[in-house]
């Protein structure tokens, strides 16, 4: 079975209670073997994770089953359901270097991500603009987001960035090499060129120019250069008459292309939030992550519900032992950019 590490994200919200719910579902024991990374406190709050031997990072290699990686003990005012602190949003970016450290030595063979709270880890000192930013730089390689819902598949051309700023971030040569990305990474998945479905950024596509130029000057020309490099891509599509029917967007394309965060999650929460994904395609193991955040106003309350979690596990699972595993889904050739140290 694969090894799967898991940050345990912000121990002051559901991360905790949902990972520990769900690594406790059958199907999920069946699937893979956990590799925890967090608070021991926190962690012996609950039974299933006091059976978990505790294992130092630097010794992972030598053992085979679940495992307990403890990277802080936080005092208990900093491990409050609902009261978030400081020094909780440096122990949950802790917890995903500890993974990151894992997933360079080979140790994991996955990394499945629990919500963390990037306002936390950066009145915390730390910048911070999410788990896709801070993978990407580890390794040195371009990533995509996507959503991998039970109805479709959005990935996303920009991440956590302003509006104002699109127009300037989006390049020709970087939308053929996301789109060269998707391809690359869903061709073992589909069993065939995926087809791509390409949203354009302006209102109705741009309407040839007259509600923007994007579609023109950039996205277009690299649709077509994307095709000429044998990427089955089409559009500018609108993404309000792509979505308008949202069961035929599944039927039609394999995955969708959004140019910017909310374009493209708000249909992919709106059509399935408890089964949707979050995957990070192009590091040289699988990432994976549910699709919510770190609901302090119900942490600790028992009431969160573990299917995300489970989602996301059973989804890092399968990445990991799918075809193409020697070279996981959607990794590059090698670093584009030097992988950063810290």
């Amino acid at each position: 079975m694969p090894r799967v590490g898991i940050s345990l994200g912000d121990v002051s919200g559901i991360g905790p209670e949902v990972t520990a719910l769900a690594l406790a579902k059958p199907s999920v024991r069946r699937a893979l073997v956990p590799v925890v990374f967090g608070d021991g406190p926190t962690l012996d709050g609950f039974p299933l994770f006091r059976r978990f031997p505790r294992v130092a990072l630097e010794e992972l290699g030598r053992t085979v089953g679940p495992a307990v990686v403890e990277v802080t003990r936080l005092p208990e005012k900093h491990r409050v359901p609902g009261k978030p602190t400081r020094e909780g949003g440096k122990a949950q970016y802790a917890y995903v270097r500890a993974a990151i450290d894992a997933m360079r030595a080979g140790t994991v063979d996955a990394l499945c991500t629990a919500p963390v709270s990037k306002e936390e880890i950066s009145r915390a000192g730390i910048p911070f603009m999410g788990h896709t930013e801070v993978l990407a730089d580890a390794f040195g390689v371009d990533v995509l987001m996507m959503m991998d819902g039970p109805r479709v598949r959005i990935a996303l051309a920009t991440n956590h960035v302003p509006i104002s700023e699109l127009p300037k971030l989006l390049t020709v040569e970087k939308l053929v090499a996301q789109l060269q990305l998707l391809s690359r990474s869903l061709q073992p998945v589909v069993g065939r060129k995926p087809r791509i479905a390409v949203l354009g950024l302006n209102p109705h596509a741009g309407e040839g120019g007259m509600l923007g130029r994007e579609e023109v000057e950039v996205i277009g020309p690299a649709i077509r250069a994307a095709r000429a490099k044998r990427v089955d891509a089409h559009g500018p599509i609108p993404a309000d008459g792509l979505f308008a029917r949202p069961d035929e967007v599944g039927a039609k394309y394999d995955v969708v292309l959004a140019m910017y965060h909310d374009q493209g999650l708000i249909p992919a929460k709106a059509l399935d939030f408890e089964r949707t994904v979050n995957v990070t395609l192009g590091l040289p193991v699988p990432r994976t992550s549910p699709d919510h955040g770190t609901a302090y106003a119900i942490a600790g309350t028992g009431t969160a519900s573990c299917v995300p979690m489970m989602e996301a596990l059973l989804k890092a699972a399968r990445l990991s032992t799918g075809p193409g595993r020697a070279s996981p889904p959607g990794a590059a050739p090698g670093p584009r950019r030097p992988p950063s140290g810290r």
